[in-house]
């Protein structure tokens, strides 16, 4: 629906823009007309009357059900989705359908808009008179909603015939209904002068009365969509009460900000629509200078971005939201506003009241050194404060493997650390994948295998040779201590031994339920850890545990179930020999999940460390891995060639 409207909020995809435009593609009864450019402009001429009614009329209620019969570049399980679609200018729309099996309603009745998940009979309505964030109170945003308009101005929209090159197709019955049909393209003028996208669209149109039946819509880089309108009506004009949420009673439906919900519904059609990440090509050694900010840098090594953020915090916050600026406000549309936001309807709980209750239990426990860099990034980035807050926090809500083998385990006695993030793959954190190095003016300097406009870390690597990873469990809800990511970031910044790191969790306060791999490259020792807000034990090499009934001498291996057991298999085949090619085999499919979105392999004797991304069609640990070290990329850029 987003699409047919000017406000750059309220632009969503091209379904959006088809259904409801051929929807609207309805009026009086006329006789046939039989060439393509006559069909084309009567249909045009049904679009712009049900979307921008004529003054002092009626606009009628359309109602349809859209299946999607046909999807090349989209996820494969949008063929065969149905919506079903009501509107009714000039601000009225509702929309129902089922992700996984799980139902979602949307609506606009005026002002208001609404989401609805029944299964979990929870739904919110977002209202201008609700603050943004609970912690600033004159956070309201009133801006109003605009009404839905035509794409572009009636007068453009008149003359598309013009610009197109028509051809008839055969008549077909489609949904019970004779339909011409008719096929065009862009006229070669119109795509150089106008800009107009090259592509083809095919579209049917019942005989009757010109009321869409299919379009079949396929661009120039190998996408398709193909939709089916099925029981089209049209109706007398439905009264606002109509066009709101009728929850049924018992049912939690909770008043929240308006400007939130606005945001959620082109966040989470972004997330449906994907452009495809493409696999990296081997890797050659190029490095090259992106950009520069103070004394930050963002440079590309072998296709990867890398981030060099150094001085206080305010200056590395600056760096970071100057030159990952777009990665950053994506981290937010995409986490807070997409995934968090969506899984509301999931949870049955609203998600930002939860991650501001988090925000609030955790706030005596943050260092303030940290917020005055996030602020600072959200300042760059032209982000709001509260918004790059709450991101970083989102870790805490929600819940991979790991392994440490030296000694005899390996070739030379020399130690691995592998790190597998099984984590939300495919929700569009990938393209901001970036490698960051941090250079603090106090603590130690490290590597973060992250995520641009994130702070914290998951899985690190310091240049006093100490490494570390993290595995989420449950305790959601623990949240009165310091973040995990935090913590992980803590270490990176003060440990300089084993005993310093495991010391600095064990003192916390720590949140939620949480394992982890730290390993010493100085000491040639490792140790997993398990720990609780209440809890913590340290489990160390060779030694069993319960969930770790298998114990391997100079080794230590956290995973769960049977890719548990897939790693002690092929650590125990190549038990010895484990070189880091080896080292880095031991990652695959099955011990990494389908969730695989980034994967990494420190060796913290001489600081090397590979780092591999998910992309469209690989998890991470099937994908390229690029390789670099933390000694080489502290040292000095070169000064340029004169």
């Amino acid at each position: 629906m987003g699409a047919m409207i000017r406000h750059p909020r309220w632009r969503a995809s091209g379904l959006a823009l088809w259904a409801a435009g051929a929807l609207a593609c309805a009026g009086g009864q006329e006789a046939p007309v039989k060439a393509p450019a006559e069909v084309l402009g009567a249909a045009i001429g049904r679009w712009m009357a049900i979307v921008e009614p004529p003054a002092g009329t009626a606009p009628p209620a359309v109602s349809a059900t859209l299946k999607v019969i046909g999807a090349d570049g989209l996820p494969e399980q949008a063929v065969g989705q149905e919506i079903r679609l009501s509107f009714q200018a000039p601000d009225r729309i509702r929309i129902a359908f089922e992700i996984e099996g799980r139902q979602l309603e949307m609506g606009r009745a005026g002002q208001q808009l609404w989401c609805y998940a029944p299964r979990k009979a929870f739904g919110i309505v977002g209202s201008a008179d609700v603050p943004r964030f609970a912690t600033r109170p004159d956070s309201v945003d009133r801006s109003p909603l605009p009404p839905f308009m035509l794409p572009v101005p009636r007068e453009q929209l008149i003359l598309l015939p013009l610009l197109m090159q028509l051809d008839a197709l055969p008549s077909e019955t489609v949904d019970g209904a004779r339909c011409f049909g008719m096929r065009g393209r862009p006229q070669p003028q119109a795509i150089e002068a106008l800009k107009i996208p090259d592509g083809e669209l095919r579209i049917w149109v019942r005989e009757s009365d010109y009321l869409p039946a299919r379009l079949d819509l396929r661009d120039g880089r190998g996408r398709r969509l193909a939709l089916e309108f099925r029981g089209i009506e049209l109706a007398e004009s439905r009264p606002a009460g109509a066009w709101r949420l009728e929850a049924p009673p018992g049912a939690r439906v909770e008043t929240v900000a308006l400007a939130h919900v606005r945001r959620f519904l082109p966040a989470a059609l972004s997330i449906l629509s994907l452009k495809p990440i493409p696999a990296l090509g081997p890797a050659t050694g190029t490095r090259r200078l992106l950009a520069a900010e103070g004394e930050g840098r963002l440079e590309d090594h072998d296709g990867t971005k890398v981030l060099f953020l150094k001085g206080t915090p305010e200056e590395m916050g600056r760096q970071h939201g100057v030159l990952l600026r777009r990665e950053a406000r994506n981290l937010v549309d995409r986490i807070l506003y997409g995934v968090g936001v969506g899984s509301s309807f999931e949870k049955g709980r609203w998600f930002l009241g939860e991650i501001e209750e988090a925000q609030r239990r955790l706030a005596p426990f943050l260092d303030e050194r940290h917020l005055r860099e996030m602020d600072a990034l959200a300042d760059a980035a032209h982000l709001d404060r509260e918004e790059v807050r709450l991101a970083n926090l989102f870790p805490e809500l929600f819940h991979c493997s790991g392994f440490a083998l030296f000694g005899r385990a390996t070739a030379g006695g020399r130690m691995y650390h592998g790190r597998i993030l099984d984590y939300m793959r495919g929700i569009g954190l990938e393209p901001n994948a970036v490698v960051i190095v941090h250079q603090p003016e106090v603590g130690h300097a490290w590597v973060n295998v992250s995520y641009g406009g994130f702070v914290g870390s998951v899985t690190a690597m310091n240049e006093r040779r100490i490494s570390l990873g993290e595995m989420g469990g449950r305790g959601e809800g623990q949240w009165d201590g310091k973040p995990m990511s935090l913590l992980v970031r803590e270490v990176m910044e003060k440990a300089s031994t084993l005993e310093e790191g495991i010391e600095i969790m064990r003192r916390g306060p720590r949140t939620c339920e949480y394992y982890y791999v730290m390993a010493d490259g100085n000491s040639k020792r490792a140790a997993g850890i398990a720990a609780t807000p209440g809890s913590f034990e340290v489990i160390g090499p060779g030694q069993a545990h319960p969930r770790l009934p298998h114990a391997i001498e100079d080794a230590v291996l956290l995973s769960a179930g049977d890719r548990y057991e897939k790693l002690v298999e092929r650590v125990r085949e190549r038990y010895g020999s484990i070189d880091a090619q080896a080292a880095l085999r031991l990652m695959e499919r099955p011990v990494a999940m389908k969730s695989n979105i980034h994967s990494a392999l420190f060796a913290p004797e001489t600081l090397d460390l590979w780092v591999a991304n998910a992309d469209s069609e690989n998890v991470a640990s099937h994908c390229r891995f690029t390789h670099y070290n933390l000694a080489e990329l502290l040292q000095p850029p070169a000064a340029p060639a004169r």
